[in-house]
């Protein structure tokens, strides 16, 4: 039987650790969270494997380390509002939960809203809003946010995301094709966009008004 207390360590070592995942509140979290309860039972023994595993609607449950990477390059410090587009199996969402807040996330596809919600509450969450809906145009009832984290990848940066940060936040995004997208760390400062590059990346399409149209 997979003792998913070691598989955890395991991946914190291996998979974040060696890679230079340094935040320590984060190396934390990431130990603590049950990822294998974010995934179908079939693939529980597989939670902490060091890829993305499916988790229905052709989307899927992000590799550890890619979490963790787009995690720490949010420089959270703990009082952040933050929106996350993709709210998928809850996982991301989950982990920033430990870290910041409030979380509000959007999710596309109905059912994974909905199962996304029944673990979260199921793992005693509180300080997470979730909706179905475009995550390309963002949530703008509560923003603006302080950080927003999106989890698909995008043709352009959606403007109306760009609008709900406040000034001096970040939006990560992932920009490119179908086929591989560029991580875009784009920081607010006197409204205009100061964009960095963290490195090649391959996420499920944004589909929305300002993302792919499918």
């Amino acid at each position: 039987m997979i003792s998913f207390r070691i598989a955890r360590e395991e991946m914190v070592k291996q998979q974040l650790v060696k890679r230079g995942i340094q935040d320590p509140r984060l190396l934390k979290v990431m130990a603590q969270v049950r990822r294998h309860r974010f995934v179908d039972p079939g693939l529980q023994n597989r939670a902490y494997d060091d890829c993305p595993l499916p988790i229905g609607n052709n989307q899927t449950i992000s590799q550890p380390y890619m979490v963790a990477l787009m995690t720490e390059l949010l420089e959270l410090e703990g009082d952040e509002r933050v929106l996350e587009i993709g709210t998928g199996s809850g996982y991301q969402t989950a982990i920033l939960a430990e870290l910041v807040e409030k979380v509000f996330s959007v999710e596309r596809h109905h059912s994974l809203a909905q199962r996304a919600r029944k673990t979260l509450d199921a793992l005693n969450y509180s300080n997470i809003a979730i909706r179905v809906g475009d995550g390309s145009i963002g949530w703008n009832e509560f923003s603006p946010y302080d950080r927003i984290i999106v989890t698909a990848g995008a043709p352009t940066i959606p403007s109306s995301l760009f609008k709900q940060l406040k000034e001096g936040g970040i939006l990560l995004i992932p920009v490119g094709d179908d086929f591989i997208q560029e991580l875009n760390v784009i920081r607010k400062i006197g409204g205009k966009p100061v964009v960095e590059r963290a490195g090649d990346c391959t996420f499920v399409p944004l589909i929305g008004k300002e993302g792919w149209k499918r």
